[in-house]
């Protein structure tokens, strides 16, 4: 039997006797029978982050990596020190072939795997070990592997044994032929492989459940004794995807071990009716609160949410570990209200002040029972004044007895004061719009479009030849309403609404659709949004005069001189248009 005091150096296992564990660690054998903790094991795992590991970030670089108390017992000594007795390969193995770690962000998640990475990796004593990194794409899952690379340029006893291959994200350890390395998000490439260990990152993002499928499978060939597929994710925020049913059996499993005795679960998620303002209910989900992860920074950012739903939403799942809905509600309305400046009695009233302002416009076609909507933003007439907005709403007959039916008749009323164009029958009739389209055009300035893809190049380039405006020139702009390219315009939205210069002179239907309209979080980046349709009654509710005002604001910054006084959210935020 070898033995070590060196936990860098993987280890051999001997039987002394049939039924005797027998791993021993620095002169200390393990005697115990049957299905057990082993101490041996667990110093030898807590040791190698002690005395091999550092970590790699701000006053803690280059420091030893010694576990707090809540790394040391709850994960580390108990995903590895817990055996059982394999009659499969008639030696003691590790009970657990999935570790599930779940909690608030910024808690070390990446760190805790880069190091169990590079154990399976170097310390294992696994001849050819395969190890891969996965998340929802490739950029995601080199997160951890770059830890796991710069422990190893910083760690004096790894740098000397582990090869660094940055261009294609791989680890290489020469003693056994070892390998860490990046895979795609493609469920196909990962078919074949063999896995030793696997670090599946933020699932809260995975598409499906394909990639996790494929190496799962590949742990369940039998050529490896004790594979390890190690997840790490924060609360997502769809009940219905991949790691929402993964976050549910994971609780089942924490409820009841039994149900699968080889699953590891660490799982810290606030109550589900918790007050998210009481501190009580942090600490739970940040077990590094207090310690590595900042208290002064969480209440800071309590209060920031506090009084904004949309904030607020992200600090429940993300800080807090709370599963929450998708969508949240997200313009304050007071503060719309108060933004809206002189009141239009109808469309025909605003439309004399506005003649010939220089402004930017956003389109966005209908599905059979949606609006379509048409918006202009103008230039501020003078430094920091209030961006004036106009929108153009129409339906169809079919779809506004449906409106009515919902909303107590009032899309009606609308109409019939000129905020809403009905067009008969249960199809729009393309050449009112263009009409329509095209006295604005003739009205004013109109420098740039931006509009929705749907809309289709046959309509805009129709567009373009109504406002004066070249497509090719990049005047008229289309695009899929993705997270990327709405959050921009949202945010200069709500910019405009906050410093109280967003001035929609009262357009009821406007404010109907912002009154309704949710966003959605990006789940692999929090800053990201994109307009949602609200769950209750979708029937009766509308939002299409959010994507055209953000489309809008979109147009305006990128194309307005910079001397007109327009404040972008862009530089604030650092946001850009991909």
């Amino acid at each position: 039997m070898t033995t070590t005091s060196d936990p860098g150096v993987e280890q051999d296992q001997e039987r002394t006797e049939p039924g005797v564990c027998g791993w021993t660690h620095r002169g200390h054998s393990c005697e115990e029978v049957g299905d057990h903790f082993c101490v041996p094991r667990a110093d030898h795992a807590e040791g190698f982050f002690a005395n091999i590991l550092v970590h790699t970030k701000g006053r803690y670089a280059r420091k030893p990596f010694v576990l707090t108390p809540w790394q040391r017992d709850d994960i580390v000594r108990s995903l590895f020190g817990e055996v059982v007795w394999s009659d499969e390969i008639d030696e003691y193995v590790r009970r657990y072939r999935i570790a599930w770690i779940e909690l608030g962000r910024k808690n070390g998640k990446s760190e805790i795997l880069a190091g169990i990475m590079l154990y399976l990796l170097v310390a294992d004593g696994e001849e050819s070990a395969e190890l891969y990194g996965a998340a929802r794409d490739r950029d995601q899952a080199a997160l951890v592997f770059d830890v796991a690379a710069q422990m190893v340029r910083l760690s004096p006893k790894l740098s000397r044994r582990v090869q660094v291959k940055d261009a294609n994200k791989r680890l290489v350890y020469k003693k056994t032929n070892s390998y860490y390395q990046v895979i795609a998000a493609d469920a196909q490439g990962a078919l074949g492989s063999n896995p030793h260990g696997v670090a599946a990152d933020e699932i809260l993002a995975w598409r499906n459940r394909s990639m996790w499928d494929a190496l799962r499978t590949g742990m369940g060939s039998g050529a490896r004794k004790q594979p390890l597929m190690a997840a790490a994710t924060t609360a997502g925020d769809n009940p219905n995807s991949f790691a929402a049913n993964m976050h549910n059996e994971m609780v089942r499993v924490q409820d009841d071990p039994a149900r699968a005795p080889h699953i590891f679960t660490f799982i810290r998620n606030a109550p589900a009716d918790a007050d998210p303002w009481d501190e009580k209910h942090w600490f739970h989900a940040n077990p590094a609160l207090g310690d590595f992860l900042s208290l002064k920074s969480m209440r800071e950012e309590a209060l920031e949410a506090r009084n904004d739903p949309t904030a607020e939403q992200a600090f429940k799942q993300f800080r807090l570990n709370m599963w929450v809905r998708a969508a949240t509600r997200w313009m304050p309305m007071p503060l719309y209200v108060a933004s809206a400046g002189e009141l239009w009695s109808s469309p025909e009233d605003g439309r004399a002040v506005l003649l010939g302002r220089t402004a930017y416009g956003g389109l966005d076609l209908s599905a059979k029972f949606d609006l379509t909507a048409w918006c202009l933003l103008f230039e501020p007439e003078e430094a920091g004044g209030p961006v004036d907005v106009m929108w153009r709403f129409w339906a169809t007959e079919e779809s506004l007895v449906r409106l009515d039916k919902a909303n107590d008749n009032l899309p009606s009323q609308w109409a019939a004061g000129g905020w809403l164009s009905v067009h008969d029958g249960g199809l729009l009739d393309y050449e009112r719009i263009y009409d329509d389209i095209g006295e604005d055009g003739n009205d004013f300035a109109i420098r740039a479009v931006h509009a929705d893809e749907f809309s289709m190049w046959p309509v805009l380039n129709k567009v373009g030849d109504l406002t004066g405006l070249d497509p090719e020139e990049g005047e008229i702009t289309a695009y899929k309403n993705t997270y990327d390219r709405m959050t921009p315009g949202l945010n200069e939205v709500m910019a405009l609404v906050k410093t109280a210069r967003f001035a929609t002179h009262g357009n009821p239907v406007a404010a109907w659709c912002f009154d309704a309209v949710e966003v959605r979080h990006a789940s692999y980046n929090v800053d990201l949004i994109r307009p949602n349709k609200p769950d209750r009654g979708r029937a009766g509710y509308r939002i299409d005069g959010v994507p055209t005002a953000a489309m809008a604001a979109n147009a305006m910054v990128l194309n307005a001189d910079t001397d007109t006084g327009v404040v972008s959210a862009y530089e604030n935020r650092g946001l850009t248009i991909a």
